[in-house]
């Protein structure tokens, strides 16, 4: 099955794709956290942002987008009249009260780690589904002291992937399916498939893969240094 996976040619097939791979997430009703990560540098999320709205919207979902401030939810009630309503700044959503609201379908876009304080307290009230659109919670400064790996364990851990498209210097990671995730090299003809992993690979397993060598090994000797370093910090 991994040999057919291929990757999307365009930003349009990549919003179809997500799509897909979001409402099969969405079909599980145990599982009401979810991220989407488009990570293209330099990607305006405003327009991709509303048109993944309206399509959740045409399958039937009442959606809400959490916008990380007034702003950018006034960007969006500007260019989706028809979505103005439902365009709130994440500030607004968790002062809101109305039980109706938080039970809907929270699309929450670009959340960065100054804000996740604000999407912890929304998440915790919240009874419908949240996606985290290319949300960055993850706090590189934070280290890997208690507080690190207390984000980690906890809230930060409830988190599913739905959806992942990556280019990388030497190829790209794509994630469809649920806990599949698809590594390619790139050639000078274009993208190879090269092998799929039942979970993220981190960056040590992707060079290794990318390299030919055996990622199982690599990633067992990763996984023994940062156990080591967190009991040192």
């Amino acid at each position: 099955m991994s040999l057919s996976v291929t990757l999307p040619a365009d930003l349009v097939e990549a919003e179809a794709m997500t799509l897909a791979s979001l409402k099969q997430a969405l079909s599980d009703r145990q599982q009401r956290r979810w991220t989407v990560t488009w990570r293209f540098e330099g990607l305006r999320l405003l327009n991709p942002a509303l048109r993944l709205a309206q399509a959740l919207q045409a399958e039937g979902h009442d959606v809400v987008l959490g916008w990380p401030d007034a702003g950018s939810a006034a960007l969006a009630q500007r260019d989706s009249p028809e979505l103005a309503s439902h365009c709130l700044a994440l500030k607004d959503l968790m002062l809101s009260s109305d039980p109706e609201l938080k039970g809907r379908l929270l699309l929450a876009i670009g959340p960065q780690p100054s804000d996740y304080d604000l999407v912890e307290q929304i998440c915790n009230g919240w009874e419908g589904t949240v996606v985290l659109l290319n949300g960055k919670l993850e706090d590189a400064g934070v280290g890997i002291g208690s507080v690190a790996r207390g984000r980690r364990k906890g809230f930060l851990s409830i988190w599913r992937s739905a959806f992942h498209l990556e280019p990388l210097a030497e190829g790209a990671l794509l994630q469809t399916e649920q806990e599949m995730w698809h590594l390619f090299k790139a050639d000078p003809d274009g993208y190879r498939f090269l092998a799929t992993m039942p979970s993220k690979p981190d960056a040590e397993a992707i060079a290794m893969a990318l390299n030919g060598e055996d990622v199982s090994l690599g990633r067992q000797l990763g996984a023994v240094d940062r156990f080591i370093e967190d009991l040192r910090s």
